[in-house]
């Protein structure tokens, strides 16, 4: 099974707050720490130093994908954000990204196992495929 993290972040967003929201999720969802397979966001955050910082931290890959690719999946997502679509072109980072990339993993339908988590400064998601 993949375990795939989506996460979207506001610009300058640090390691820690995003550790945060990310260790508090899956404690949250009962999920070890070692089973997430890849994190995943926006193409547009593929620079970002936190989320960089975290992958590096964690060990994981981060792939992004662009808003087209993320926008089919707006059907699918537990919250639908016009300030997001309004900004990135897609309705909601974490959960399209978590979802886009658990299915390329895969080769196989994602759905989400934690929806979206938001603070002030990020967004987490988690999906999974078999």
């Amino acid at each position: 099974m993949k375990l795939v993290v989506g996460l979207g972040c506001r610009e300058g967003c640090d390691i820690h707050t995003l550790l945060a929201l990310f260790d508090a999720a899956l404690v949250e969802g009962g999920i070890e720490r070692h089973r997430i397979t890849a994190l995943a966001s926006l193409d547009r955050k593929q620079e970002e130093p936190g989320l960089l910082a975290l992958a590096a931290l964690l060990n994981l890959p981060l792939q992004c994908f662009n808003a087209e690719r993320l926008a089919i999946y707006a059907d699918r997502l537990s919250h639908k954000s016009d300030v997001a679509f309004a900004h990135t072109g897609c309705y909601g980072i974490a959960e399209s990204a978590a979802l886009a990339l658990a299915e390329q993993l895969a080769n196989a339908p994602a759905r989400l196992l934690i929806t979206r988590r938001k603070t002030v400064q990020a967004t987490f998601a988690l999906a999974c495929a078999d």
